[in-house]
């Protein structure tokens, strides 16, 4: 059985690290798990955002969890708590809201689309419309009314409006793997402004070979008029280019193609496909691709067009200070290309950067306001940074930010990708950073340069003593990069707080939510 457990109060004659310590100690004696325990932690953080610690306390509010056990854990909660369990968890901010309030908008009526969590996917859209299906046939009461803060769209974002595209320099050397660039767009006149921590959303079309290649497998016309899914007039050409998303086929466009489709095994597939049965089609299959392996499925071309999603913004760290860069804003992005099923696929908005937006040509982009990833207000504060590949976006913006400040706090930095030689990425700006004394210190892991793979999780392990005396020492830990890696630090630093404090792993990993609750452990994983 579990109790609440009690809570030392800002009063305690202890620091904050001893607080957390002893309230994670607390919390794992009195059988409290890392993501349920009653009562967060008192301190200022979170005393100033308490929607915000509320919203750590949801159990499923995890997106290390997988989805079945996220809506395990919100069995039996009112339709707005299920709601937000089916999100992907990374309150990524692409669908406009953070998970509880897009949640929310949707148990109120305020959102009709139920497709908006892109990291989330066709996953997280099934279970929503199971949900939204379930909770439709059942009283009124099962739907628990959302206040209009709750249902309202992320504040502070703006947009979009036009930027001008200047540059995309490549940041790999001769014989990377990767295709990284340092997308540089000018804001002046535009008059949108960000900080350090926020992330740019960019509005790119989609690849025009591709969408010349599905007007034709429709045998229609490309300045054919019809009406998008976002409601407005123009020729087929510019639907598919710029508001369809042809990439991720809604479940809706795909029943439309199943029951347009002449050949009865071809429907029946599709039909299958659309419910979610694994082996009924192509995984991952774009529009394109659908067309060409299911070519009795041609329904009239507006009735498609009205059934695609829109095609949604790409969001990506910020990573400049505008104090070091005036009216630009920088992005690091990695142009996705890969081959599926011996086609070429690329990248949505990351290729369209690299390799066809124009010199001094407009993009349509707006500012995302960080929802808490941002550096401490203390300038005196230590920073733990763990950012390998593009993770390192926005702690290039924070470096740049804290010398411009000329913050004395000390910063540590560890960073990875495939090669040194290659994949080093602003080798030269954080070599120049850690000459001057702003980066303290800086752990590297390039996991292809010998036999066995190297990770920064294990260069975090090999500096375990250190990094547990920044962490005593009140220091804040940011981490950035894809969510198995998110997954393998967090195992990494609770294993670390466990042998150098001498608690139990049950402990630490408490000791580690409470750090998150006081907003010293952040991640921004995607």
């Amino acid at each position: 059985m579990s109790y609440d457990a009690p809570v030392l109060p800002e009063t305690a004659p202890f620091s904050a690290t001893q607080r957390a310590w002893l309230n994670g100690w607390l919390a794992a004696f009195y059988g409290v798990s890392t993501s349920t325990a009653a009562g967060p932690v008192l301190t200022e953080a979170n005393a100033a955002s308490t929607s915000a610690a509320e919203d750590e306390n949801l159990p499923w509010h995890d997106m290390t969890l997988p989805l079945d056990e996220r809506m395990a854990l919100a069995e039996g909660q009112p339709l707005e708590q299920r709601l937000m369990a089916a999100m992907a968890q990374q309150d990524c901010g692409q669908c406009g809201y953070l998970c509880k309030t897009y949640a929310a908008a949707i148990a109120s009526g305020a959102e009709k689309a139920l497709n908006r969590c892109v990291p989330g996917g066709k996953e997280t859209a099934r279970q929503v419309k199971t949900l939204m299906e379930v909770g439709a046939a059942a009283p009124a009461t099962a739907v628990t009314p959302a206040s209009p803060q709750a249902a309202a769209a992320l504040p502070g974002k703006t947009g979009p409006v036009p930027a001008r595209f200047e540059v995309a320099l490549p940041l790999n050397r001769a014989g990377s793997a990767k295709d990284t660039r340092q997308v540089v767009l000018d804001l002046a006149g535009s008059g949108l402004t960000y900080e350090v921590g926020d992330a740019l959303g960019v509005h790119a079309p989609n690849c025009p070979e591709t969408v010349a290649a599905i007007i034709a497998c429709l045998g229609a016309k490309a300045h054919d008029e019809v009406q998008g899914p976002d409601g407005a007039r123009r020729s087929l050409c510019d639907a598919l280019m710029e508001v369809c998303d042809i990439g991720r086929v809604s479940d809706e466009a795909v029943e439309v193609l199943a029951s347009r489709a002449v050949n009865h095994d071809e429907s029946q597939r599709l039909q299958a496909l659309a419910e979610g049965y694994p082996g009924a089609g192509p995984e991952h299959a774009d529009l394109l691709e659908l067309l060409e392996t299911f070519p009795s499925a041609r329904p009239p071309v507006q009735e498609l067009i009205s059934a695609l999603s829109v095609l949604q913004p790409r969001l990506y760290s910020i990573s400049s200070s505008p104090k070091a860069v005036k009216d630009a804003v920088h992005l690091t992005v990695v142009a996705v290309r890969y081959e599926l099923r011996a086609r070429q696929r690329k990248g949505v908005a990351s290729v369209f950067l690299a390799e066809r937006a124009a010199p001094r040509g407009r993009v349509p982009v707006f500012v995302q306001p960080a929802h808490s990833f941002r550096l401490p207000k203390n300038n005196d504060a230590p920073l733990i940074m763990i950012g390998p590949g593009t993770g390192v976006a926005p702690f290039r913006a924070f470096l740049q930010e804290r010398r411009a400040l000329g913050a004395k706090g000390r910063n540590w930095l560890f960073f990875g990708d495939q090669h040194r030689a290659s994949d080093f990425l602003y080798e030269d700006e954080i070599a120049a950073f850690r000459r001057d004394g702003l980066l303290r210190a800086l752990d590297l892991a390039f996991s292809r340069d010998q036999a066995e793979r190297v990770y920064v999780q294990q260069r975090m392990r090999e500096r375990a003593k250190a990094l547990w005396a920044w962490i005593e020492e009140d220091a804040y830990i940011f981490v950035c990069g894809s969510v198995a890696m998110g997954k393998d630090v967090d195992a990494a630093l609770a294993a670390i707080i466990a042998r150098q404090s001498g608690m139990g792993m049950g402990a630490a990993k408490a000791y580690l939510a409470n750090l998150a609750r006081e907003r010293r452990y952040l991640r921004d994983v995607y």
